[in-house]
C-alpha cells in the first residue's frame, strides 16, 4: 500500500497566535462595512431590498480581493 509521510504535529505559539490575528481582522474585514451599509440603507430608507443587494455586493467585492488584503494582514502582523 502507500507509505504517507507523517504530517508536523507541533505548531509554535507564534503561528498560532497570527493565525488567530489574522483571522479575526479578515473576519471583521468581510462582514463589518457590507452589515453597516446594509443596516445603514435600511434604516435611512426603509429598503430592504435595496440594502441587502448592496451590502452582499459589497460583502462579495472585499472577498474578491481576500488573498492580497490577506497577504498585507500578514506582512502587516509580522
Amino acid at each position: 500500500m502507500f507509505n504517507f509521510p507523517k504530517k508536523k504535529t507541533e505548531v509554535s505559539t507564534e503561528v498560532l497566535v497570527r493565525f488567530i490575528w489574522v483571522s479575526s481582522f479578515l473576519a471583521m474585514i468581510f462582514t463589518i462595512p457590507p452589515l453597516s451599509i446594509f443596516l445603514g440603507i435600511y434604516f435611512l430608507t426603509g429598503e430592504l431590498i435595496i440594502g441587502a443587494i448592496i451590502g452582499f455586493g459589497i460583502h462579495f467585492l472585499i472577498l474578491a480581493f481576500s488573498g492580497k488584503i490577506s497577504k498585507s494582514i500578514t506582512k502587516l502582523m509580522s
